[in-house]
């Protein structure tokens, strides 16, 4: 039930020059699916990675961070990332910490490297031990497939509810060079990012040094998937990494290299484009919104308003009846705790459709207006507060009776 939401083609996904994917079906949690992936690179790439701030994050958060600290600490480079889906290896102790270290060193063994120059990511249902056996019999078959031109396939094997893989690339000319950069995310449920299960690996043919990628990531990340809700759930696995190949060297040194700004814009949009495709793919979604707060004393402030309105269950499941019982949205506005927001300067808009004028009803507004929008697939929430210059938004979707039936019936 995805919202203008399609697969993409494989020859759509470009190439990215030194990055190799190889997936296997390994039987992790289902027959006959593509659930194990392996992402390879050379000695030259850069990587990083941000992660979920779930406090009881699942082992593999943990042994990315570790291994992403060690790889710099002793200059190493980081060569492959390791992706299962079907079990989420959250909430497994100390076994599950050991399983997943199992899985780096067979993987690593296979790369002729060290086992903390692999990063493991997984996904999947949570409190259950994770199937080692069957990783590391599928880890051959998966190298076996490695190829540059494998992107599809990939964004397929880390999917579990999505209902459709989500890939898509970009190309930029930087100084006459073109540099590519392609991506892919999963992720329908248990999506609040602080930091949104969700996945997201992207990868540039740029050169970018170590410094700079970090900041390239953060950014990106700030202004995608740290914009987007289903449910307000932190999952215990969310991850979003970068990959940097360096086979295209356009001269990036420093955060003043001009071709850093372009590939930053590139990234962020690609990053963008596949957090809406999460959103888009929500569990049992109908609508995609997009909630805008702008006239802000703060980003933060205005952001805190966005997620207030986007998690308030009643503001959702209004826009899945498409009952413009609009009241809800004042209500989730008033709730978000902004001590000295002035309601009497608000002004709350449905796309062209002007509802609340200055705190109160816009004595021009007619309820038909605001069903007609309310029955659109795509509806852009405005708020604005006329308090400051700031403005955020986030892309949030709304709640059916799926949503229901989906989490019911996960592990069935």
């Amino acid at each position: 039930m995805a919202v203008n939401l399609f697969s993409p083609a494989a020859d759509d996904l470009k190439p990215v020059s030194g990055v190799r994917l190889g997936v296997a079906k390994a039987n992790i949690r289902k027959p006959d699916r593509k659930d194990l992936l392996i992402i390879a690179f050379g000695h030259d790439a850069t990587v990083s990675g941000v992660f979920t701030k779930n406090r009881f994050c699942a082992a593999p958060v943990q042994i990315c961070r570790e291994h992403l600290e060690q790889t710099r600490k002793d200059n190493l480079p980081v060569r492959a990332l390791l992706v299962n889906t079907g079990n989420a290896n959250a909430g497994t102790g100390e076994r599950g910490y050991e399983d997943a270290m199992s899985t780096c060193m067979m993987l690593a063994a296979l790369l002729s490297c060290k086992a903390e120059q692999v990063m493991p990511f997984s996904t999947g249902v949570i409190l259950e031990p994770l199937p080692v056996d069957r990783i590391i019999a599928g880890m051959p078959f998966a190298m076996d497939d490695l190829d540059e031109n494998n992107w599809l396939n990939a964004a397929e094997a880390i999917m579990t509810t999505d209902t459709l893989p989500k890939a898509a690339s970009r190309t930029v000319q930087i100084d006459g060079k073109t540099i590519t950069i392609t991506g892919m995310s999963k992720g329908a449920g248990m999506i609040k990012p602080n930091m949104a299960t969700m996945l997201g690996f992207m990868a540039t043919d740029a050169k970018v040094p170590q410094d700079l990628l970090d900041v390239m990531l953060k950014k990106a990340a700030d202004a995608s998937f740290n914009c987007i809700t289903v449910d307000g759930d932190t999952s215990t696995n969310d991850s979003f990494v970068l990959i940097a190949s360096g086979a295209v060297d356009v001269g990036i040194k420093n955060a003043q290299s001009s071709a850093l700004a372009v590939l930053q814009d590139a990234i962020t949009s690609l990053a963008q484009e596949l957090a809406q495709k999460i959103v888009r793919d929500g569990e049992g979604a109908t609508k995609f919104m997009t909630i805008t707060v702008d006239g802000g004393a703060s980003v933060e402030d205005c952001r805190t308003i966005a997620y207030s309105v986007a998690h308030s269950p009643l503001v959702k499941t209004a826009f899945y009846a498409s009952d413009p019982n609009l009241g809800r949205i004042l209500a989730a506005i008033g709730y978000a705790d902004i001590e000295d927001l002035d309601v009497s300067q608000l002004n709350l808009y449905l796309d062209d459709v002007w509802v609340a004028k200055d705190g109160g009803r816009n004595p021009d507004y007619r309820e038909e207006d605001g069903q007609r929008v309310m029955q659109q697939s795509e509806i852009t929430i405005r708020i604005s507060l006329a308090h400051g210059d700031a403005t955020a938004t986030v892309w949030t979707c709304d709640f059916s009776h799926d949503y229901v039936s989906i989490n019911a019936d996960y592990r069935s």
